[in-house]
């Protein structure tokens, strides 16, 4: 069992800058601080604002279940001298060989460079050994639209998604990165 749950827990990937690592039950803190802005929430598809009491916490504990059908990393800048916690990537596995890739920075992190930064250490590690990894971002964000084209995301097309944060569907850009699996 607990050769198992190693073996379910995201490698740790490193960048130029920072470490992409497993989430702690240290890293709630934070986690409701940055998903607690009303910009990040409002970003993403499933954070919800405000944020409810507790949820940091179960989020961390989701992160940390082994089994689960996402990896979930921190984005932790402390070997450069950066905060603990920059942001959060992940890799919801799908069928046939496929992810789909999810990220969110703290606002005080934005246009450094950190998102796309991550997004390109993961496509180059390929922990799970995609052949193909997706991608949405809400056409209100092109900077997020950016972040996915320079990591080699091609657009796919339009689509719609839901906000929790919002209360409402949102349209989006549909991304794809075909990768070879064995890395």
């Amino acid at each position: 069992m607990l050769q198992e749950k190693i073996a379910a827990t995201p490698v740790t990937i490193e960048t130029e800058r920072f470490t992409l690592r497993p989430a702690r039950k240290s890293d709630a803190g934070l986690f409701a601080l940055y998903a607690g802005d009303k910009r990040v929430a409002e970003a993403t598809q499933g954070i919800p604002h405000p944020l409810p009491p507790g949820a940091a916490e179960a989020f961390c504990a989701r992160a940390m279940a082994s089994g689960g059908d996402e990896d979930i990393w921190v984005m932790d800048g402390t070997r450069s001298g950066l905060p603990e916690v920059l942001g959060v990537i992940s890799l919801k596995k799908m069928d046939r060989n496929q992810s789909e890739v999810a990220f969110w920075v703290a606002p005080a992190f934005w246009n450094l460079g950190i998102a796309s930064e991550a997004v390109q250490a993961l496509v180059d590690a390929n922990p799970q050994q995609n052949a193909t990894m997706f991608a949405e971002a809400f056409q209100d964000n092109p900077g997020s639209a950016r972040v996915l084209a320079n990591a080699g995301f091609q657009y796919l097309g339009d689509a719609e998604s839901f906000s929790v944060a919002r209360g409402v569907t949102v349209p989006t850009w549909t991304y794809i990165r075909k990768l070879d699996p064995k890395g």
